[in-house]
């Protein structure tokens, strides 16, 4: 995706700042020279004087005013560093991929529609993996299908029951009207396999549908591959439809089997314009087991060729040596892994595969917080994209500006030459605060007059949360395959438990400073009156996985409503004056809307022996 467009300049309390930095460093003359203008960009600015808007800039003998804007102006001024060239030719376990849970919902896990538009919105925003829960036909039934699905039945009905003494009186009452969906009995006899959210009151779309939608889309934006990961709760015989569409719609851009079986995962170079199915692997010697060990058909299953998925029993099963198996955790098992066996989840993801999903109780669609999973080495972390929230803003920053692969740092990567360490370092950074213009109101607001900003800055390291993670949810109802969403508590819990933790914290010296607010103004162009903040001495992190997130909420009484946000991986994150673009409480580039900042950045070897401390938050289980 390509950056932001640099902002117009506000005049009131924009560009007085700019002037008064071009005024510093001019002479007599109120201009700069070449020389001045060299030393502005490579060592205010941290950057290169050869490239284009340098050029420019460089080019007058006498360099005025309105030559420091134009610069300023450029998309060499934004926050964010241009990407480097991304090495697309290691296995394909080498990449955090963007990924979807659940694509097709346009809102909560319970009673939100299923649309082929939001396929269309998030492949554009450059998605590369979705997923797609696929039901039998409205009005299907094959008594002969049945058995092979009642195990998958109970295990969500089993959630269901879960979910329903969660729920109100009165939308527990309308679910149990229902049992796969809510268009179980409405007129439509058409008995071709649709895609929703079993036993819940989403409403359906046709599997065909999505297929299709999902091949107008699928390159939009970018030619490397998408994985589409499919939850298949159909009969055999629907599974049989299933096959027939996806070969119609995709022909021409799914993966061909090879002639050999592969030793290592291809590249994303070596797929360019291919889909590659996820779907559970199913054993030759299953296929005339009676009654049948599994609930896929082995012509469904062959359409996984690079991504076979596997049920995750031990770290020592045969298939977890199979090149090409893909295990799928949800997120509490997966922190429990990590607690428990980090060092095989970290070999693991290595050299395959691995998806991680939101945990089943997370009803409103809330997120799980990537960087924990980024850092343990998993390649898929779904998450909701209806949902703006941290974990959204989070994975904004790691995938911004690339086409949805991003090759994971030394250390992270398969060992097909000698064995690398993650390069660690120690951060010493200040921001100063300088003015915000244009911030988008927080949602349904409509007063500027009423509206009273404050900008907070938070620092995300990988391996930590730093007490900003949401509460890990117990996942006794959930499978290895499919979950569904949590119970979030609401954004006034999540702060009340950040004023608990941050209290603990300036009691503990220990823990270095990851977060902090500004003054509180008023309207929507804002002088923020050069307010400094360091974050001195953060110890043992990896830039690839760490950011720097700005929220911009109106400070009121009770909840204070989010108004717009930017997030920047810090290995990106540029020196000196700088842009930073806003985006507004639904996750839209709002034109205009910018933060000026200055930068000031400094990392330095890590002496291997301190690492930030994990908090407890990200431990708390939802009760």
């Amino acid at each position: 995706m390509a950056p932001p467009p640099p902002p117009p300049l506000n005049e009131k309390v924009t560009l007085p700042y700019l002037r008064r930095i071009f005024e510093s460093h001019a002479g007599p003359e109120k201009t700069w020279t070449r020389s001045q203008a060299s030393s502005f960009v490579r060592h205010v600015q941290d950057a290169d004087d050869g490239s284009p808007a340098a050029t420019a800039l460089l080019g007058p003998s006498s360099i005025t005013i309105d030559d420091f804007l134009r610069y300023m102006t450029s998309k060499e001024a934004g926050i964010a560093l241009p990407l480097t060239p991304c090495d697309l030719t290691w296995p394909l376990c080498s990449y955090f991929i963007n990924s979807s849970h659940n694509t097709y919902l346009t809102g909560n896990q319970l009673s939100s529609d299923s649309t082929t538009e939001a396929y269309t919105r998030v492949l554009r925003r450059g998605c590369r993996c979705v997923e797609i829960d696929v039901w039998d036909g409205v009005g299907y039934e094959d008594v002969a299908d049945t058995s092979s699905s009642s195990s998958s039945d109970e295990k969500h009905k089993s959630r269901l029951d879960s979910l329903r003494n969660r729920l109100p009186d009165s939308l527990a009452a309308r679910l149990e009207k229902t049992s796969v969906g809510k268009t179980a009995h409405e007129e439509d006899v058409d008995t071709e396999p649709r895609v929703l959210h079993g036993y819940t009151l989403t409403r359906h779309v046709p599997f065909r549908d999505v297929c299709h939608a999902i091949r107008e889309s699928a390159f939009a934006v970018t030619d490397l591959p998408l994985i589409v990961s499919l939850e298949v709760h159909c009969s055999p015989r629907q599974q049989a439809v299933m096959v027939d569409i996806i070969k119609d719609a995709w022909r021409g851009l799914l993966v061909t089997t090879p002639t050999t079986a592969p030793s290592s995962l291809p590249s994303p170079d070596s797929l360019r314009r291919k889909i590659l199915v996820k779907v559970k692997h199913v054993h030759h010697q299953d296929e005339h087991a009676a009654p049948p060990v599994s609930k896929i058909t082995h012509a469904l299953s062959r359409l996984g060729i690079y991504t076979k998925a596997v049920s995750f029993k031990t770290w020592t099963q045969p298939e977890a040596s199979m090149p090409t198996h893909i295990f799928s955790l949800s997120e509490s098992k997966f922190l429990d892994h990590d607690d428990k066996n980090p060092t095989e989840l970290f070999d693991h993801n290595r050299d395959y595969l691995m998806r991680v999903y939101p945990s089943g109780l997370r009803i409103a669609s809330s997120n799980l917080y990537p960087p924990v999973f980024w850092a343990a080495g998993a390649q898929i972390v779904a998450l909701n994209w209806q949902q703006t929230d941290e974990g959204m803003m989070l994975n904004e920053g790691m995938f911004a500006g690339s086409d949805g692969y991003v090759l994971k740092p030394e250390g992270f990567r398969p060992r097909l030459a000698s064995p690398a360490s993650p390069r660690r370092q120690t951060l010493f950074l200040t921001l100063t605060f300088l003015a915000a213009q244009a911030i988008p109101l927080p949602l349904y607001d409509t007063s500027a007059r009423r509206f009273h900003p404050y900008v907070k800055t938070e620092i995300h390291v990988e391996g930590s949360d730093g007490g900003l993670a949401p509460p890990s949810v117990d996942d006794d109802v959930a499978d290895d395959d499919d979950d569904y969403d949590d119970c979030k508590e609401g954004e006034a819990d999540e702060e009340e438990e950040e004023e608990e933790e941050e209290e603990n914290e300036e009691k503990d010296d220990t823990i270095p400073l990851l977060k902090a607010r500004t003054r509180t103004h008023r309207g929507r162009d804002v002088d923020l009156g050069a307010e400094k903040f360091q974050f001195a001495a953060i110890p043992g992190l990896v830039p690839e996985l760490t950011f720097v997130r700005f929220t911009i909420r109106d400070d009121e009484i009770g909840r204070d409503d989010l108004a717009a946000w930017a997030c920047v991986r810090l290995d990106r994150l540029g020196q000196g004056y700088r842009f930073v673009p806003l985006r507004d409480a639904r996750g839209s580039v709002v034109k205009g809307a910018a933060l000026l900042i200055k930068v000031e950045k400094r990392l330095v070897a890590n002496d291997g022996q301190c690492r930030l401390r994990r908090h407890s938050r990200r431990r708390r289980r939802f009760q």
